[in-house]
């Protein structure tokens, strides 16, 4: 487990290096952002922090660390705490159910906020992180905090896909997630599955907040949010791209969704309110 988790963050340099060779450095571009830095005060360019949001079994040192490092290039305050972990394994996240987690993650981004003196914090998840940048936002209290939430592959109407366990393994930081889930189980993967207690709780009503710029994302390549079309949310105001709406030979599945740089730069344009912005295609990573 650890092996892959290596190969993938090792991948994940290599795809940035390779944007930073096409499209130069960002941070020559704008001024430097911080990394978990309560200190970091946003600039004109980019006024609002942005909330990173990881997926099953991952954690805030794991799966969105590399986007949120090309974020914080860019010349934003980013910031990621690993969430829904269990006492004993805190390094494995997402495991406790999405109800239990949200008021926690509601609290972050009032603690954002109240570091940076922001009016508005952006919210940027991938995968189950993607479910509750949408699920907080609406049942937390937050959306007149929120300014933008950019969702990628999230399971917003459930999956159809039964092995989110293997999900969960496949995304985790080290063996402690064989451990966790052994003790614990894995209350979430309930909650996202098609008819699951958060996502009947996402559904019931509009999903997309008053005065909240909506991006959600995903590949037409995933094999665990089945079926993709089901990450969208079809409401108005709500901007819904395939990767391959820009990057047609992009082969990019689930877990590559979070290392993509053609996903990063869309996850940018959300952000920036760019929805349309071109930029140079890079390989993506199947699977």
């Amino acid at each position: 487990m650890r092996g892959r988790s290596l190969a993938r963050l090792a991948v994940a340099a290599m795809l940035a290096a390779t944007t930073l060779a096409i499209g130069g450095s960002p941070a020559s571009a704008a001024p430097a952002g911080r990394v978990n830095d309560p200190a970091c005060v946003p600039g004109e360019a980019h006024p609002n922090p942005v909330v990173l949001l990881h997926g099953l079994g991952a954690n805030r040192y794991e799966d969105l660390n590399v986007l949120q490092g090309w974020l914080a290039g860019r010349g934003y305050c980013t910031f990621a705490e690993t969430y829904g972990a269990y006492p004993g394994f805190p390094l494995v996240g997402g495991l406790r159910p999405i109800a239990d987690s949200a008021p926690d993650i509601g609290a972050y981004i009032r603690q954002v906020q109240d570091w940076t003196g922001a009016e508005r914090v952006d919210v940027v998840g991938h995968s189950e992180g993607g479910f509750q940048s949408l699920y907080v936002t609406k049942t937390q209290g937050v959306a007149d905090l929120v300014g933008a939430v950019v969702a990628i592959a999230p399971p917003t109407h459930g999956t159809s896909f039964g092995g989110l366990h293997t999900l969960a393994r496949t995304s985790g930081a080290d063996e402690g997630v064989d451990g966790a889930l052994g003790i614990f189980g894995c209350p979430a993967c309930g909650d996202l599955v098609v008819g699951g207690p958060a996502v009947q709780t996402l559904e019931d009503g509009p999903i997309a907040q008053p005065g909240v710029d909506y991006t959600v994302i995903t590949s037409r390549n995933d094999r665990l949010v089945t079926p993709t079309e089901t990450s969208f949310v079809r409401e108005p105001g709500v901007v819904n791209r395939y990767v391959q709406d820009f990057c047609p030979f992009d082969p990019v599945g689930h877990i590559g969704e979070a290392y993509d740089t053609n996903v990063w730069n869309m996850v940018a344009n959300g952000l920036e309110g760019t929805p349309d912005r071109r930029f140079v295609c890079t390989a993506g990573l199947p699977g």
